[in-house]
């Protein structure tokens, strides 16, 4: 929500707190921090007929031994985060949301994707260029082994591993960081310029959509992103696993919020959440958090379409979990006019969403016109981002103040 709308609404409701400067410029940028080489690992995991998997695992220093390595050409990894609960010893990352290609400073994760080829009698793994751009051999493994083994990737010339930053606070992010100069010098791909990173200004989709400043701003600060092809798909419905994942990511930029970061579950979170699915993770997280819950038969239905009504009620948890974080009490505090809207009265989320309409105009008219919530329609990804990036500088702001 911009700077001059929030004086504006706040202007108008008696005993408003004080409105502070917006977290995020239109961009903003996140940075690296530094990873010993020692401390962290690329694995190829074996995947049956589809070939290899690409993992990253972190060693905390001082913690349960998390992985082995035996032999060279090729080093053949032993899985020992396998073998016990590593939460607390290890970090682990398994796809896209945990890892990610930066070349020269600028985060390219939405201009390349990362995949375990087969190449002669190696394996590399390749930063693959969408529509057309150029490639680069980011590490291999020196030699193969049995179809069952784990192997080692040796970084090439020019790469090392990063963690994503954002205001000196770590996040728990993987880069395969690169210098393009370096990378061209050791032969390793193609002499190219490296790409422009990608950023919300970048979507083909957004130009004429009512939240795209807001769209913007959330794609920078990284807690939803676009498309490979460079789309937002703004008016597509977001599945309940994709909430856990967006409301977790916007916590983890808000530097006094101490959120434990989210690891690997020992068990199923729920009967139709396999520990290895993508998302298993953060959704522990939220259930042992209370920030959503399952259903009545057990099941949480990690694929199924969140309504209005159910986004409004999980960023209200998100923010009175938040609040408690920043030693806070979970209540909210009302800081402008709540839009009195004509169909939620009879609704069971009635009072959750005229609480967060008054929370920063976190809850409000579908499409910004009118004053109907729309509570049972689907939350579509523009208002989802939109409504968490308010909340997200809600419970900024409130820090600011209690700072202050």
């Amino acid at each position: 929500m911009k700077l001059s709308k929030k004086l504006k609404l706040a202007a108008i409701f008696t005993g408003a707190i004080a409105v502070t400067t917006p977290l995020l410029p239109a961009i903003a940028q996140f940075t690296e921090a530094p990873l010993s080489k020692d401390q962290v690992v690329a694995v190829a995991i074996p995947a049956g007929a589809i070939g290899y998997n690409l993992a990253v695992v972190e060693q905390i220093p001082g913690k349960q031994q998390c992985w082995a390595e035996e032999g060279s050409n090729p080093t053949i990894i032993n899985p020992l985060w396998t073998t016990f609960d590593f939460t607390g010893s290890c970090r682990r990352s398994t796809d896209s949301n945990g890892y990610s290609v930066r070349l020269d400073g600028q985060d390219t994760s939405l201009d390349y994707r990362l995949d375990v080829i087969a190449k002669g009698d190696q394996l590399q793994l390749v930063a693959k260029g969408y529509q057309g751009g150029s490639n680069y051999v980011v590490g291999q493994t020196a030699g193969k082994a049995g179809d069952s083994d784990y192997l080692k990737i040796d970084l090439n010339p020019g790469w090392e591993f990063t963690k994503k930053a954002y205001e000196g606070k770590v996040l728990g992010h993987f880069f395969f960081s690169g210098d393009s100069t370096a990378i061209a010098a050791a032969g390793d791909a193609p002499a190219a310029p490296a790409p422009t990173a990608s950023s919300g200004s970048n979507f083909s989709d957004i130009a004429r959509d009512i939240y795209q400043d807001e769209i913007k701003e959330a794609v920078a600060l990284g807690f939803i992103a676009g498309f490979k092809d460079k789309t937002f798909r703004p008016t597509e419905s977001l599945t309940r696993e994709q909430l856990v994942s967006m409301v977790y990511g916007a916590l983890e930029t808000i530097d006094s919020v101490n959120l434990e970061p989210a690891s690997k579950v020992p068990t199923k979170p729920y009967p139709d959440v396999d520990s290895s699915r993508w998302s298993a993770t953060k959704i522990q997280w939220a259930k042992e958090n209370e920030i959503v819950k399952g259903y009545p038969d057990g099941s949480f239905k990690p694929g199924t379409p969140v309504t209005r009504a159910e986004l409004i009620a999980v960023l209200q948890n998100v923010a009175k979990f938040a609040n408690l974080k920043q030693g806070n009490t979970a209540e909210l505090v009302s800081n402008q006019q709540p839009t009195n809207f004509s169909d939620t009265a009879n609704h069971w989320g009635a009072a959750t969403i005229q609480t967060m309409s008054a929370y920063c105009g976190v809850a409000s008219p579908a499409q910004e016109v009118g004053d109907a919530f729309a509570p049972d329609a689907p939350a579509q990804r523009d208002y989802a981002a939109a409504a968490t990036l308010r909340t997200h500088d809600c419970l900024t702001d409130n820090s600011k103040e209690s700072q202050s």
